[in-house]
């Protein structure tokens, strides 16, 4: 129970942290890297097949 949480709460840091690195990209770099900008909650998710 007590593991489950905490890798709950590890993956969602992570999450935020992809997401705020993710929007501090300018609209080309985001191009450069195949994506746009709303696919971002996705790709920091990790649920981007794209």
């Amino acid at each position: 129970m007590l593991l489950s949480i905490i890798r709950a709460i590890r993956a969602y840091r992570d999450y935020q942290r992809n997401l705020a690195e993710l929007n501090q990209l300018s609209d080309r770099e985001l191009a450069d890297i195949g994506i746009d900008r709303s696919d971002i909650p996705r790709v920091a998710s990790g649920a981007y097949t794209g």
